[in-house]
C-alpha cells in the first residue's frame, strides 16, 4: 500500500483468482504472471516458491540487492519492482526460511526455446527429428546451464515438471504452453544430467493424473523405479566409419545374413544372478558371436520397459535404452564395438502396442492421446495392452521419429518390427462384433498400413544401408516389396510358415515323417515371394514349447542328430538365418528370462558338437556364394529329388550365378544309413563333402563321404551322378571342385 494515499502500488497484481490458481498449482499460463514484466512503473518481478518466507532479487555480479519482494500469499507468492524503465536487469533470487538462505535462478525469466518451424512440423506430424526438441535436453540458455523440458499434452490444462530438484512439487515449475500444437516447455536452470523427473499433469476437467514418465525421455531409472532421468542425447565418439560405409553390402538381400538373437538380460549372468553390463556384454558376447560366424546380433527390445517378464515387448520408454545394463553411452559403445568387429546390430522395435502402466502413455493427458478411445480399436485382449492410434499424425510422427532415432543416435543397422500382423488387421485376434471395419468395410487397418509404409520409406531414404524386418505371420501381400510396387516397404520378412511346418515335421517320430513329407517342401512354393528370414526365435523356446532339442524325437543321440540335420537343412535352405541364443549348443531346458543360459552344457561333447556345427555352417554359408547370393531369388534353388517320402530324403541344388560353384545338399531324416545312394548332379567330376552333420567331431556316427567322383550317368534328370553314403538322421553338403 502507498503509505500516504493508502492505495496499492500500480504494479501490484490485483487478480486474486490468478494468484489463487498459481499457489494451488493450477494456473494454465504461468509465464503470463510469473517472471519479469515491464509496466508503467518499471520491471515488476513475480515469483512463486511455496517453501520460502522471504524473497529478493539481486545482481549476481555485484551482489547488490535489486529489491525485496513482497509476500502476497502465505503459500509463497511474491512480487516487487526490481528496476525502472523497461529493460530487465540480470538477476538471481535469494530465498529464506527459518534462518536457512538459498539462491536460485528464476526459470520464468527465460524465453521460449522452440522456433516456429519446429512447432509447425510437429503440428503437421512431419518432424523427423522430434527427439531433438521433445524430452529433457541439458543446455545453456542466456549463459546459464540447465535443462529444457518439452512434452506433448494438448488436452492438459496444466503441465509441470516435478523431480528431485523441486521436491516433486507440481506448484514449482508449471510449463509454458504452445497452444497451437499442444507442446509444453520450460527451461529449468541448474537442473543437471542425472536428476530424476516426471510430468505432473492436470487434465481438462481439473483432475490430477498419475505422474508420467517422459515419452521422449532418453534415460530411465532402473526398474522397477519409473522416473525419467535427465540425460539428453547420447554422447559418444563413434569409431565405426568403415562399417557404416560398407553396411549396405552387409544388409543386402544378396548377402549372407546369419542372425544371433539374444536377450541381453539372460544370455549370461554373474554368479550372484546380477546382469552383465553393456560393456561386459561387449567383452563376452561380441567375440562369442564373431567366433561362431554370425553376421548380425539381434537384441530383443532394449527400449525401457517396467516389467522384465515382458522381455521388452511392453515398453514405456521408446527413446531410452534400458538402464538395467548401463547408460545410453554404454549401449552406444556396445553397438560401436559390434561394428568394429564386423557385426551388424538389429534391435526389436515395438510400435504395435504399449502397456497400460499408470506412469506411461496410457491416457497421457487425461484423454486417449496415444491410443484409441474405443477399445475395439485401442485395446489388445491378447496382451492387455493399448494400441497406438496410427491415424493421428502426431502419434505416427512420434513412432516414425523413434525408428529414425535408433538409426541416427545409436547407429543401429536394422529394426525388426514386432507383431506386424496385429497392426495390419482390425480383427486380429478378435471375435465378430468386437472390431470396427475400415471405411471400405474391410478388415485391413489402413492407418497402420500407411504408417508402416511411410516409416519404411523414410528409413531407407534417410539411412542408406540400414534395413527393416517384419515379424509378420500371415499371407499379407508384399510385406518386403517396395512401397512403389504396392508393398509395405520392409527389407525382409520372417518366414513363420516355414518355421511352423519344419519344426512340426522334425518333432515327429521318423516312422511317421513319410506322411508329412510336404511340410519340408511346401515352403519352396512361396519362398521367393518375399525376402525371407528363416527364424528359430525365442518364441520357439518358451510358453511350454520346450527347447529345440527337447522337441526332437528319439533317444539322446537321435535328438542331437535330428537337431544337427535340421540346422544343416536350415542353413542350406533359401532364406537368411536367425537362431535364438542357446539353440546353437542345444540347450535342453526351456528359456527362462530370469536365468543365464546353461553354459555348462558345453562341457558335454554332444552339446559342443552342435556349437561347432553351427560355426562350420556359418562359415560355409558365408564362403559359398551359391548358399546366399540368391536366397531371395528362385533361380538359386532347384529340387533334385523331393519325391521320396518313404525314405524321408530331400536332395536339392543351390546356385549363386556367375563365379559361384554349385552346392548340392542331401538330407536323410530317418535313423537308417543309406549306403550306395545314387544322387543326380549337375556336373561330372570330383565333389567334396564340406559339411556332414553326422561327422564324429559333431557327435555323429561318422557316416561320411570325404570326396566322391561323379560320372556322366544321368540320374534324377541330371546329366551326372554319384553314389553317396547318407548318414542316419543326417545331412551333407557337397561342392564341385572341378
Amino acid at each position: 500500500m502507498n503509505s500516504l494515499t493508502g492505495e496499492a502500488p500500480p504494479w501490484r497484481l490485483d487478480d486474486p483468482q490468478a494468484i489463487g490458481a498459481l499457489v494451488a498449482g493450477r494456473h494454465s499460463d504461468p509465464f503470463a504472471v510469473l517472471g519479469p514484466h515491464a509496466g508503467p512503473a518499471g520491471i515488476v518481478l513475480r515469483v512463486l516458491h511455496p517453501e520460502a518466507e522471504t524473497a529478493e532479487a539481486f545482481d549476481p555480479e555485484t551482489g547488490r540487492a535489486l529489491g525485496k519482494l513482497l509476500r502476497r500469499h502465505a503459500r509463497g507468492f511474491f512480487e516487487g519492482l526490481i528496476a525502472d524503465g523497461n529493460t530487465v536487469p540480470r538477476y538471481r533470487l535469494r530465498f529464506a526460511r527459518e534462518g536457512d538462505v538459498w539462491e536460485e535462478e528464476d526459470a520464468y525469466r527465460f524465453p521460449p526455446t522452440f522456433g516456429e518451424l519446429d512447432l509447425h512440423l510437429i503440428g503437421e506430424g512431419r518432424h523427423r527429428r522430434l527427439y531433438q526438441k521433445l524430452g529433457a535436453h541439458p543446455m545453456h540458455c542466456d549463459g546459464v546451464s540447465g535443462t529444457r523440458f518439452a512434452v506433448w499434452a494438448p488436452n492438459a490444462s496444466r503441465v509441470s515438471v516435478v523431480g528431485n530438484f523441486n521436491g516433486w512439487d507440481g506448484r514449482r515449475h508449471p510449463m509454458r504452453l504452445h497452444s497451437g500444437v499442444g507442446i509444453w516447455e520450460i527451461f529449468l536452470p541448474e537442473v543437471r544430467s542425472g536428476q530424476f523427473y516426471k510430468y505432473e499433469i492436470i487434465g481438462r476437467h481439473g483432475e490430477v493424473l498419475p505422474t508420467k514418465a517422459d515419452p521422449v525421455g532418453f534415460r530411465s531409472e532402473v526398474p522397477p523405479a519409473t522416473a525419467s532421468v535427465v540425460h539428453g542425447l547420447p554422447r559418444i565418439d563413434w569409431d565405426d566409419g568403415n562399417w557404416m560405409e560398407s553396411r549396405a553390402a552387409a544388409n543386402d538381400r544378396t548377402a549372407p545374413i546369419s542372425v544371433y538373437e539374444v536377450h541381453l538380460g539372460s544370455w549370461r549372468r554373474h554368479d550372484d544372478g546380477s546382469y552383465l553390463t553393456y560393456d561386459e556384454l561387449a567383452d563376452q558376447l561380441i567375440p562369442y558371436v564373431k567366433d561362431l560366424g554370425f553376421t548380425h546380433i539381434e537384441c530383443m527390445p532394449v527400449s525401457e520397459h517396467p516389467f522384465s517378464g515382458s522381455w521388452g515387448y511392453q515398453p514405456t520408454g521408446l527413446y531410452a535404452p534400458t538402464s538395467r545394463f548401463g547408460s545410453p553411452e554404454d549401449f552406444a559403445r556396445f553397438v560401436d564395438r559390434c561394428h568394429g568387429e564386423g557385426l551388424g546390430v538389429i534391435i526389436d522395435w515395438v510400435p504395435a502396442h504399449f502397456p497400460s502402466d499408470a506412469h506411461g502413455l496410457a491416457r497421457f493427458d487425461g484423454t486417449a492421446l496415444y491410443e484409441h478411445e474405443d477399445p475395439r480399436l485401442g485395446f489388445h485382449r491378447d496382451w492387455n495392452t493399448l494400441i497406438y492410434n496410427f491415424g493421428r499424425r502426431e502419434v505416427a510422427n512420434f513412432l516414425t521419429a523413434n525408428a529414425l532415432f535408433w538409426l541416427d543416435q545409436y547407429h543401429v543397422d536394422a529394426l525388426r518390427v514386432d507383431a506386424v500382423a496385429s497392426m495390419l488387421y482390425l480383427d486380429y485376434s478378435r471375435e465378430p462384433g468386437d472390431w470396427i471395419p475400415n471405411i471400405h468395410g474391410g478388415n485391413e487397418n489402413l492407418e497402420a498400413i500407411a504408417f508402416l509404409r511411410e516409416t519404411n520409406i523414410t528409413l531407407f531414404a534417410d539411412y542408406p544401408g540400414a534395413t527393416s524386418i517384419a515379424e509378420e505371420s500371415t499371407a499379407f501381400n508384399g510385406v518386403s516389396r517396395p512401397v512403389y510396387a504396392g508393398g509395405l516397404g520392409f527389407g525382409f520378412k520372417w518366414n513363420m510358415g516355414w518355421m511352423h511346418d519344419t519344426l512340426d515335421y522334425m518333432s515327429r517320430d521318423p516312422v511317421h515323417r513319410r506322411y508329412h513329407h510336404d511340410q519340408m517342401t511346401f515352403g519352396l512354393l512361396y519362398a521367393f515371394t518375399e525376402n525371407f528370414i528363416l527364424p528359430l526365435s525365442h518364441d520357439e523356446a518358451v510358453h511350454g514349447k520346450g527347447s529345440l532339442i527337447g522337441r526332437m524325437p528319439g533317444d539322446r543321440w537321435q535328438k542331437f542328430a535330428n537337431l544337427r540335420a535340421y540346422f544343416t537343412f536350415m542353413w542350406t535352405h533359401p532364406g537368411k538365418k536367425l537362431l535364438f541364443m542357446g539353440g546353437e549348443f542345444g540347450q535342453e531346458r526351456e528359456w527362462n528370462h530370469d536365468w543365464g543360459l546353461d553354459w555348462h552344457h558345453l562341457d558335454d561333447p554332444m552339446h559342443a558338437g552342435v556349437r561347432d556345427l553351427i560355426r562350420d555352417l556359418n562359415a560355409v554359408y558365408r564362403s559359398e556364394k551359391a548358399l546366399h547370393a540368391f536366397d531371395c531369388e528362385s533361380e538359386g534353388f532347384e529340387w533334385i529329388d523331393a519325391s521320396n517320402p518313404d525314405l524321408s530324403t530331400f536332395i536339392y541344388l543351390r546356385k549363386g550365378g556367375s563365379g559361384a560353384r554349385p552346392v548340392v545338399v542331401a538330407c536323410n531324416f530317418t535313423p537308417v544309413a543309406r549306403e550306395d545312394f545314387r544322387v543326380g548332379l549337375p556336373l561330372a567330376g570330383r565333389w567334396q563333402e564340406i559339411v556332414n552333420s553326422d561327422h564324429r567331431k559333431y557327435g555323429g556316427s561318422g557316416v561320411t563321404n570325404g570326396s566322391v567322383d561323379a560320372i556322366e550317368e544321368p540320374w534324377h534328370g541330371r546329366p551326372a551322378s554319384a553314389t553317396l553314403r547318407l548318414p542316419p538322421l543326417g545331412a551333407i553338403v557337397l561342392v564341385c571342385e572341378t
